[in-house]
């Protein structure tokens, strides 16, 4: 499947760091490729760190566990917020996930 750069969700740069890029990477996979049952599940464990909001946004942003892929705009208007505190919640919420030992053990194949 071949999907347009520029379709895949583009979180701010200046919050993606050496941590963050590969939960990123690995997320959007999960949405434009698919996942096995056992990954999907594993997935659904790191996400349940985050408060349900942040969980839900995120998956939204994504389009992860049934949830439409929503853009940007569509979240800051769910919580009557500006797009670029939208975009701070999310990468917040990313970078949460992404220093977990969870998430470090998923990434190395553990």
């Amino acid at each position: 499947m071949v999907v347009c750069a520029s379709a895949l969700p583009q979180l701010h740069p200046l919050y993606m760091d050496h941590l963050c890029k590969p939960l990123h990477s690995h997320l959007v996979r999960m949405a434009y490729e698919g996942c096995t049952h056992h990954e999907e599940h594993a997935m659904e464990h790191l996400f349940a760190l985050l408060p349900h909001d942040d969980q839900a946004d995120l998956a939204a942003y994504y389009g992860l566990f049934g949830h439409q892929r929503c853009s940007l705009d569509d979240i800051a208007a769910r919580h009557a917020e500006a797009p670029d505190e939208a975009l701070a919640r999310l990468n917040r919420s990313l970078r949460r996930l992404a220093v977990t030992p969870e998430w470090q053990m998923m990434a190395s194949g553990q």
